[in-house]
């Protein structure tokens, strides 16, 4: 699942199930968050590779990485600011 300020993008898939890709990741960096928060699953299973933090970093988006749990946390404590996003996984 993929929340920006205004609107929640349900049913999201990565390119490879584990990995947060570039292309994953098209929508958050059009939307121009502050922060984005990505949930790797509940074990912390879903990788984040420098490219992909590289690119956020590089449009100025602050990038938290936690498993999905403390992730949904951490996006509950900023979502006040309207200026950041999350990218949760769920599914394991």
């Amino acid at each position: 699942m993929i929340i920006l300020p205004g609107r929640v993008i349900p049913g999201w898939w990565r390119e490879d199930g584990h990995l947060l890709g570039v292309a994953d990741v098209e929508e958050v960096v059009a939307a121009g968050p502050a922060c984005l928060v990505v949930g790797t699953g509940a074990s912390g299973l879903m990788e984040v590779p420098p490219e992909t933090l590289r690119l956020l970093e590089g449009h100025g988006i602050l990038v938290v990485v936690e498993p999905t749990a403390d992730a949904v946390a951490t996006y509950n404590r900023l979502r006040g600011d309207g200026r950041t996003a999350a990218c949760l996984h769920l599914t394991c």
